[in-house]
């Protein structure tokens, strides 16, 4: 099983200190992000002097960095707020290649399913329509990530509401409707706060497109959820790996920011507990 870092978790760092944290564990394999206003984050719009930055790095360390999540949302319900954001995604797409990126992660959009008309879903449509165009110009794979509406609670928690990828019908549509090339990223701790009990978390529809993937969990807490490491709640990847098709990088996503590197290496030591034989990359599989 191959296994990379991913890049939220270091989102208040400078750049360099993710290198420095990937070639600490092994890992070859780098996830990093453009846009959100983060210190951790290449900057929006995008320079030469960033890329590279990130290239400089990348060499520095021998690592590769192929996986590049961007902040979009194609949900808006303004249409020249979506025309401006499209653009805008367009545009840093062309950048995440310049980063060496091979896979770009994208959002449909945080519009509650609840709100969501014919019109901007037929907007979301199209959107992807171009970003796949522009993709294949530039042989970078779409993966769109299963990622729900998050808002921060008084009580430092977080409430989850179902949007176009994270409730069962919506993706089946989302399947239906969306070009073939498009794949998504599946995150399978995004989708536990919203499954109603449903086990599944929707690897039986989602397993053919997946092309990218982030391993987290949410622990309940109270009225909310808490990001976590896997292992430190009671997600089940076991069987979840072992019915997924995917056999590309799977990066871990350890969000809280209080201990990255301990949170990183309770899901090394995880996985490892499942009895998984791990290629970080930089290190012989163990």
């Amino acid at each position: 099983m191959r296994v990379g870092c991913g890049e939220w978790g270091f989102r208040e760092m400078p750049l360099e200190r993710h290198f420095e944290i990937c070639r600490q564990f092994g890992f070859h394999w780098l996830e990093f992000g453009i846009g959100g206003g983060k210190p951790g984050r290449l900057p929006s719009p995008m320079t030469d002097s960033a890329a590279a930055e990130i290239r400089r790095l990348a060499a520095t360390y021998g690592l590769e960095t192929p996986f590049c999540c961007l902040e979009n949302d194609f949900t808006l319900a303004d249409e020249a707020s979506h025309r401006q954001m499209l653009d805008r995604t367009l545009d840093e797409m062309r950048w995440a290649v310049r980063c060496g990126a091979t896979h770009v992660r994208l959002f449909a959009g945080f519009t509650p399913l609840s709100e969501i008309s014919d019109a901007i879903w037929q907007r979301l449509i199209s959107a992807f329509v171009r970003c796949d165009g522009l993709a294949s110009e530039l042989g970078l794979r779409i993966a769109i990530e299963t990622h729900g509406m998050i808002t921060p609670a008084s009580d430092g928690t977080a409430r989850h509401v179902h949007t176009v990828t994270t409730q069962r019908d919506a993706i089946r549509r989302l399947l239906e409707e969306l070009p073939s090339r498009i794949g998504f990223n599946y995150d399978p701790g995004n989708l536990k706060p919203l499954s109603e009990g449903d086990g599944r978390l929707c690897l039986d529809l989602l397993d053919p497109k997946i092309n990218y993937c982030h391993l987290k969990d949410w622990r309940r807490d109270g009225e909310g959820w808490v990001a976590c490491a896997i292992g430190d709640d009671d997600l089940d990847y076991a069987p979840l790996l072992t019915q997924m098709s995917f056999d590309g990088v799977y990066l871990i996503e350890y969000e809280p920011l209080h201990d990255p590197l301990e949170g990183i290496q309770r899901s090394l030591d995880y996985l490892r507990h499942l009895g998984l034989r791990l290629d970080l990359g930089d290190s012989l599989p163990d």
